[in-house]
């Protein structure tokens, strides 16, 4: 039988599946299929079902097959990951996880795009089991499998210039020709994410115009292997420059951010930027909390705050902090949210001074960078 083809123990009896969690694998390199359906099989919440070399074989077995979440391969023979990702979430939307090479940069702007087109998180792909990081490695794609097979997932139809980052704001290049806002208003922007967070920053950042008058901060969960080509791809797609912060370095009104990979990104006084070793809290580092915090140390009221889409509680007790120190904060709201984790923590907290489906943030928050541009949005 070739390579490109399932074999019969590819594909297992229903009854060895009843109690797993059901998964595809897409890889075109036969190493690296059987190393991962190795890695899957050791975990006992969770089954291969499927393990197939092409886009266009995952596609054909996909009805039949009915897995409950998919790894995915980004650079496959014929159609590629991400063209298969756009079918699947068009067609029978399933939650995917990208198995991508972390240093090869074109493979991290198509994986970047795969986000943007409905898979849900990136992992790095594995590597020999003699590796330092191996261990690692497998069990975060087993965690991510086991996370995002429970997220519902919805149809998709294929992305298109409304995704596109550098387009027309809901404010015009004109509006921000006006007189600088006075010395107490807004002075920082932060942002954080996780899952479904790429393609939220994207709509949320790429709304912000050209001008626009606050450095912004982003602490985006993703493994920090990837960071840089996230950065890279971010930078891309919005309007606004975007790079890895760097310790030390004076923030720019109109600049956007990155907390690098396992480091903490601080707003320090006089609007420089921190990156810090300390200790991860609640097991992130980056942590939103940390850097939501520092604003509400050293902006006070001038911070603005934004908690988008993500798995778990990180930045709710942060955002808390800013809105106890009088700054605006904003919370994504479940109709919008893929992982409707971290907003609701900070909803439950009172946190959030606005709770806004996603298409509305962005021209909420140049209404707070820019008092008087319009009426302010009615919270929800």
């Amino acid at each position: 039988m070739s390579d490109t083809e399932p074999s019969p123990a590819d594909i297992l009896p229903a009854a060895k599946q009843a109690t797993r969690l059901r998964v595809m694998l897409v890889e075109d390199s036969l190493v690296v299929r059987e190393l991962l359906r190795h890695i899957v099989g050791r975990d006992p919440r969770l089954e291969v079902v499927a393990a197939v070399a092409s886009g266009e074989e995952a596609l054909a077995a996909l009805p039949n097959v009915r897995p409950d979440v998919i790894s995915m391969d980004i650079r496959l023979p014929g159609i590629d990951g991400l063209e298969t990702t756009r079918r699947i979430m068009a067609e029978r939307p399933t939650p995917i996880v990208v198995i991508a090479d972390s240093v090869e940069d074109s493979s991290l702007r198509i994986s970047m795009n795969a986000l943007r087109a409905g898979a849900l998180s990136v992992v790095e792909k594995p590597v020999a089991t003699t590796n330092a990081g191996y261990d690692a490695v497998s069990a975060e794609i087993c965690t991510q499998l086991r996370i995002m097979a429970e997220v519902p997932v919805i149809r998709r139809r294929p992305i298109g210039s409304e995704w596109a980052g550098r387009r027309a704001s809901n404010v015009s290049a004109s509006s921000l020709a006006a007189p600088q806002p006075p010395s107490d208003a807004a002075s920082v922007l932060a942002i954080a994410a996780s899952t479904g967070g790429p393609p939220a920053l994207a709509r949320v950042i790429g709304g912000l115009p050209d001008g626009f008058p606050l450095p912004v901060l982003v602490v985006q969960h993703m493994g920090a292997a990837f960071m840089e080509g996230f950065a890279s791809w971010l930078n891309g797609v919005v309007s606004l420059p975007v790079k890895l912060a760097a310790d030390g370095e004076r923030a720019e009104p109109g600049h956007v951010y990155v907390a690098p990979g396992d480091r903490h990104l601080e707003w320090a006084p006089g609007g420089n930027l921190r990156l810090s070793d300390a200790a991860p809290v609640g097991g992130q580092r980056p942590a939103a909390t940390v850097m939501f915090s520092s604003v509400a140390r050293h902006a006070g009221a001038r911070g603005v705050g934004a908690l988008l889409t993500g798995m778990g509680e990180d930045g709710a007790t942060g955002l808390l902090d800013m809105r106890r120190a009088g700054a605006q904060t904003v919370a994504e709201h479940e109709s919008t949210a893929v992982v409707f984790g971290m907003p609701a923590a900070a909803i439950r907290l009172s946190a959030a001074t606005a709770i806004l489906p996603l298409d509305r943030v962005a021209p909420h928050l140049v209404r707070l960078a820019l008092p008087g541009l319009a009426a302010a949005d009615t919270y929800i």
